[in-house]
């Protein structure tokens, strides 16, 4: 199973939107779930950089109506909804608590086509999960901003590297592909970086995962150099494929963006750079 989307956990998500857009990615307009029945606005906004297949989640916990976001009602059946409510709100909460751990990447969600059988194969074997949440969610197409169902789970633990799950699109996606000026194209991998005596649960955890990629705290320097996890366990960093790749380093280094070259197909953000999380540009399709 390959990427679906990582989540960026920010303070403050209007000036990541402006350090994203920096960095060359295009970025949505912010948004924020409101659900039927539910007067306040609560649980996360959040912008997305959408890339093929997958996308970046900025995210931010919201108190009050955030400025520069706008509302999404989100349709959900009534038999549902209260599950759904309770999802948000604890979400909210992990989100508080990420950032009080550290700024940076701490969501990880995988693709998949059949939730159902993913769920129904965790529950098999004995792994905590929040049960199949369906919703609406917000895409841009040709006609402006439109609604498609998604379905996600999520693992229940906690987790001590943070929110993992599985998510499952709609069929027949109308979204629009998205140019992004750095080159970006798809979301590849991340990379998640925990003590030694970790490394064989993490394994066991993310067998099944294509694009996580699991190194322990000695390794991640040399993997990026200069580069130190913010914590133990951590996902320390996530890369994307462009085009071409010296366009992108000359995009970046004319924007005044730090940029460190890790070999002849791969470069780097650092993390100080970059919100806490070290963004790799991949030479690939």
């Amino acid at each position: 199973m390959g990427l679906h989307h990582v989540g960026h956990v920010v303070g403050d998500l209007a000036a990541a939107a402006l350090r994203y857009r920096q960095l060359g990615f295009t970025v949505a307009p912010a948004a924020y779930p409101v659900l039927p029945g539910v007067a306040e606005p609560f649980g996360v906004a959040n912008a997305h950089v959408y890339l093929t297949g997958g996308f970046v989640e900025l995210v931010a916990a919201i108190d009050g109506r955030p400025d520069e976001a706008r509302p999404i009602p989100l349709r959900v059946p009534e038999e549902r909804r209260a599950g759904l409510e309770a999802a948000i709100r604890a979400a909210s909460v992990a989100v508080g608590a990420f950032l009080e751990r550290f700024q940076g990447l701490h969501i990880v969600i995988a693709g998949t086509g059949d939730l159902d059988a993913v769920a129904a194969r965790l529950s098999a074997e004995g792994v905590g999960h929040g049960g199949v949440h369906a919703i609406q969610r917000p895409v841009e197409t040709a006609s402006g901003t439109a609604m498609e169902p998604a379905r996600y789970l999520e693992l229940t633990g906690p987790l001590p590297e943070g929110r993992v799950g599985f998510a499952e699109n709609g069929r027949d996606s109308a979204a629009l592909p998205v140019q992004h000026a750095n080159g970006a194209r798809a979301l590849v991998e991340c990379v998640l970086c925990v003590a030694g005596a970790e490394l064989p649960a993490a394994r066991a955890r993310y067998r099944d995962w294509a694009g996580v990629r699991i190194v322990t705290a000695p390794e991640l320097p040399r993997l990026l150099p200069g580069e130190r996890p913010p914590a133990l366990p951590a996902f320390a960093a996530y890369a994307v494929s462009v085009g071409d790749l010296a366009a992108t380093e000359r995009f970046l280094n004319g924007n005044g963006v730090p940029v460190v070259r890790t070999g002849p197909g791969e470069i780097f953000v650092p993390a100080q750079a970059a919100l806490g999380s070290t963004i790799i540009f991949r030479q690939g399709g």
